[in-house]
């Protein structure tokens, strides 16, 4: 999505680009969430927290402009980030369960 909104804005504005690192940073934690790693998991449900915080100003500013493939792109981008956070936190309450037994 971020790489989309790269190439699609005449002005290449860097900022487009913070949404592909920041999913790359969370395709690296991946390994440790998978292996049940607290500090790994944390980071990943606070940086998918601040995505979903981040968000949405360019949302909001997206409405503004009506800017409809803006809207399309963040919305979508957000309920991704919405839907891993739930999958996280659905996560740890298992896991949890687990070593509690």
């Amino acid at each position: 999505m971020g790489s989309w909104s790269y190439l699609i804005n005449e002005s290449r504005p860097i900022t487009a680009l913070i949404p592909v690192f920041v999913g790359l940073c969370l395709i690296l934690l991946n390994k440790r969430v998978k292996n049940e790693d607290k500090l790994g998991a944390h980071l990943a449900v606070l940086i998918t927290f601040l995505i979903i915080i981040g968000l949405l100003k360019p949302l909001i500013g997206s409405f503004e402009r009506e800017n409809y493939q803006a809207i399309f792109r963040i919305t979508l981008m957000e309920v991704t980030s919405i839907l891993a956070l739930f999958s996280f936190v659905k996560s740890f309450v298992e896991i949890r369960k687990n070593r509690k037994k």
